[in-house]
């Protein structure tokens, strides 16, 4: 069954059709993050981690798409390289997360996965877990180690912008 999901939204334009578009239009409308019954992704979601039990949830969490620029400047004089153009090094799942993380305060972000992008938008699903709920609190006590680790780079995708899932090429050729 989960072969057939994954299969579908390898190309959900062409394979989801109008649905999909229906769809990206409803979620323009609703809030940036909303809270959902079931992930739409169930392969995904499952192969990440999520569970159809208490003290699990799923969030959709939408993103601006676009450069990110600083603030404009109210007055002074600034240097020839201060430019307003911003470069950060997050990528969009990460902010994603850091969004969800800010709104559900008493959980902690398991992982998350991509769902869609429109013309101005990217929509995310966030897992999010509750380590201290008893259904949940032996097969997440790691995570009450590491409290808020969505905001130290800790998920999958803290974890891609911060340089750590490529080995280093010269601690494998021996230092040459």
């Amino acid at each position: 069954m989960y072969k057939y999901i994954r299969n579908t939204w390898k190309k959900p334009q062409q394979n989801l059709g109008d649905l999909y578009r229906e769809r990206l239009i409803s979620w323009r409308k609703e809030p940036s993050t909303v809270k959902l019954e079931r992930p739409t992704r169930l392969d995904r979601a499952r192969s990440l981690g999520y569970k159809a039990k208490q003290g699990i949830i799923v969030v959709r969490q939408r993103v601006m798409r676009g450069g990110r620029k600083r603030e404009k400047f109210k007055s002074g004089r600034r240097s020839k390289r201060r430019g307003r153009r911003k470069i950060v090094l997050k990528n969009y799942r990460q902010v994603a997360e850091e969004r969800a993380q800010k709104n559900f305060s008493n959980l902690e972000v398991l992982n998350s996965y991509y769902l869609a992008k429109g013309k101005s938008h990217l929509w995310y699903e966030v897992i999010l877990v509750d380590p201290n709920h008893p259904v949940t609190r032996k097969e997440f006590a790691w995570m009450r180690k590491n409290p808020r680790r969505v905001l130290h780079g800790k998920t999958s995708a803290g974890q891609k912008s911060r340089g750590l899932r490529k080995s280093r090429g010269l601690a494998r050729s021996g230092g040459k």
